[in-house]
């Protein structure tokens, strides 16, 4: 992690208008899936954040040409040199979505080598799901240490997931873009940027049916050509910049964004009794009085997301009464509430389930991020406590939040960082 730490004076109302960048999730997904295509691509609204500067690394490496105009959000891939397949452990372990390169090496080549991925400490996040379609595809895949192997000819199935799970719905959608024959994927996940994918596979001349509902229907084709693609808002930046505001108790106008995307965290405001109101492409959130508790249960789209649930509970540290908020997505999402303990939060973790007694007040302290979404938790905190608040191991947030720190700034929060 780079050597400084955030600090964050509170207290402060967030006021004023912003704006929120291309989602991380579609990104992502999107940047990986521009190596099955037979032209170069430009993709565009990307955000500038770490996750896409490992992939520009990773995609150099395997020899496809790439510009990314991080002025502009835009990026020109050009895949057709790409002499690779294998993607070391060492680039795969510097974020979590590197497996998608799994999905679309094998569809465009036919044989993929990639490390297991990295990212934040979440808990355990099994890719049997992701191996299981792979080989009901047509490959043999072989784990031996810290690689997977996966070699064959995609050809097109059925596949039912046993469970719901995002990341192997896109790998397999990756993989079978370019099968031959129809593959129909069962039990899929449903979020947006699953939809987003869709998107841009059809873009490229790819035929996905069904996306953004429980079966996806995908007729692979030999050939892809170019294309031009915007991705969709960020979803979970949307959600926390609202969470940010009404912690506050500020009054904040976020533009860009898709409100039919948020209806999930729109209703929990709107219990608490934060005000809530939206255009086509914006969502006011402002608070006139204190917040009330809720109870909140993690679930796939369009329930209540997991991506949420950190800066959603740090929230309710404060709210009137006690919160229940229970984690059905991963193991290990609750060391912000731990963190914030120092702050003064009153939390009972048990297993999956934390039991939040608001208090009148958090006070600064010295706390550490341990991934992603905790660290914008942590950032959430420190806005709502009196006094300074130290976040240590910020550089977590970079990896799917554009620039946090100047968009808080220009609403009017007291946040820099400090060389260590």
């Amino acid at each position: 992690m780079d050597n400084y730490k955030l600090l964050i004076t509170g207290g402060l109302p967030l006021i004023g208008e912003t704006y929120v960048s291309g989602g991380k999730n579609t990104s992502v997904a999107v940047i990986a899936a521009s190596l099955l295509c037979d032209e170069p691509c430009t993709i565009e609204n990307l955000p500038d954040i770490e996750d896409v500067h490992v992939l520009v690394d990773i995609l150099t490496n395997l020899g496809a040409q790439v510009e990314f105009d991080t002025a502009a959000r835009r990026m020109y891939i050009d895949p057709h040199k790409v002499a690779s397949c294998v993607v070391p452990y060492r680039q795969s372990q510097r974020m979590r979505a590197s497996y998608y390169l799994l999905g679309a090496l094998l569809g465009r080549f036919g044989q993929a080598e990639v490390g297991y991925p990295g990212g934040c400490a979440i808990g355990n996040r099994p890719v049997d799901q992701h191996l299981k379609a792979f080989r009901a595809l047509g490959a043999e895949v072989e784990e031996k240490g810290a690689v997977i192997y996966a070699k064959g000819k995609m050809t097109g199935a059925g596949v039912f997931f046993d469970r719901i799970t995002v990341g192997g719905t896109i790998n397999a959608m990756l993989a079978a873009a370019r099968a031959e024959g129809t593959t129909v994927l069962y039990n899929v996940a449903r979020e947006p940027h699953i939809v987003d994918l869709a998107n841009f596979l059809n873009s490229m001349g790819c035929k996905v049916k069904g996306a953004g509902t429980g079966t996806i229907r995908i007729q692979g084709v030999r050939y892809l050509h170019g294309s031009t693609y915007t991705v969709i808002p960020d979803q979970i930046e949307t959600g926390t910049l609202m969470i940010a505001a009404a912690a506050t108790r500020g009054d904040v106008v976020i533009r860009g964004c898709i409100p039919t995307h948020m209806e999930a965290l729109t209703a929990k405001l709107l219990e608490m009794g934060v005000q809530v109101s939206d255009t086509d492409d914006a969502i006011r959130v402002r608070t006139l009085r204190g917040h009330r508790a809720v109870n909140i249960k993690t679930q796939e789209y369009p329930g209540f997301p997991t991506d949420l649930q950190q800066p959603m509970s740090a929230m309710l540290t404060k709210a009137s009464g006690d919160s229940i908020v229970i984690e059905t997505i991963f193991e290990s999402r609750f060391k912000h509430l731990i963190e914030m303990q120092r702050m003064g939060a009153r939390v009972r973790i048990l297993d999956d389930t934390a039991i939040i007694e608001g208090v009148p007040e958090l006070y600064g302290a010295p706390i550490t991020a341990t991934d992603l979404r905790a660290g914008a938790a942590l950032v959430v905190a420190g806005l709502m406590a009196k006094g300074v608040t130290e976040i240590y191991e910020p550089a977590y947030i970079e990896r799917g939040y554009e620039h946090m720190e100047e968009k808080l700034r220009a609403l009017g929060a007291d946040i820099h960082r400090e060389a260590l």
